[in-house]
């Protein structure tokens, strides 16, 4: 019997799969992805590595610390503030904390830190200047012109001739840390203004500033209180002085004499509750 050749049916054509080539891509990609992983990590250990190499290295520790603009305040001191600096990395350190170490000295009005490579740190320090003695709480104490309290006064600042400032809390008996900045301003004014009249600066020996718009000076050798308001101070002086000896001659014992005022004055005896006027002719230096 002869066989009959049927056609194939190309409906029921089955399709050439490779499943063994899936398999093939699939540990190729396992593989890149591992080989990518054991790169990053050998990356980031060697980053981490280098890096830590380099923050500890010997050459890059703060190895000196250079001070500069200190005077009243020591240079050791200065160092025990920043004991520690020294042996830290200088790529890390946080100058910022170092510096708030040194603003909490009083003497310190501003420092500025500076790394300076390989391993110093350069400091420089501005000290606050004293603009007078400040009686408070029955002490005195060095104060600046903004009203800070710097220090105690004692021997060790002889040397500063200065004069005594009262009334700089608007308070009697008020603490050191009550200082009004308005008044010690005022104090300060009086100072700056008496800086091209040495002759007159040298005499004043006490500052009232307990009214902050009339600032009230008593000269050395003198009891009278010369209120000066808030400006002029050197010519309002200048000219008590010019007129002091005639002053003296109508009132011997003088309470205050008020200088506010351009075209007069007035004097107040101590015996008296009532102020003499009295005309000036004295010429403004």
């Amino acid at each position: 019997m002869r066989a009959i050749a049927a056609p194939a049916d190309k409906r029921f054509r089955r399709a050439h799969v490779k499943p063994a080539r899936k398999r093939q891509v699939s540990a190729r990609r396992v593989w890149l992805a591992a080989r990518v992983v054991a790169v990053l990590g050998v990356t980031l250990y060697a980053g981490w590595r280098g890096t830590a190499l380099v923050l500890g290295a010997p050459a890059l520790q703060v190895a000196r610390v250079t001070i500069r603009g200190n005077e009243r305040l020591s240079t050791g001191e200065v160092r025990s503030i920043v004991d520690g600096l020294k042996g830290q990395s200088i790529l890390t350190i946080e100058l910022a904390e170092w510096r708030k170490r040194l603003m909490a000295s009083p003497w310190v009005e501003e420092v500025t830190l500076r790394r300076m490579l390989p391993s110093r740190v350069d400091i420089t320090i501005r000290e606050r200047r004293p603009m007078g003695i400040g009686r408070l709480a029955g002490a005195l104490y060095l104060v600046d012109a903004h009203g800070v309290v710097i220090d105690e006064y004692g021997p060790k600042y002889a040397d500063f001739d200065l004069p005594i400032v009262d009334g700089l809390s608007g308070r009697p008996n008020a603490e050191p840390n009550s200082v009004d900045e308005r008044r010690a301003m005022l104090a300060a004014r009086v100072i700056a203004g008496l800086q091209n009249r040495p002759d007159i600066a040298k005499r004043v020996s006490q500052i009232d500033v307990s009214d902050a718009h009339d600032a009230v000076v008593i000269l050395e050798g003198d009891t009278a209180m010369l209120r000066l308001g808030e400006q002029d101070f050197a010519d309002r002086i200048q000219g008590y002085l010019d007129l002091a000896p005639a002053l003296r001659e109508r009132v011997s014992d003088i309470d205050y004499v008020d200088l506010r005022f351009d075209d007069r004055l007035y004097v107040r005896p101590v015996s008296s509750k009532r102020p003499a006027t009295a005309k000036t002719s004295a010429s403004k230096r």
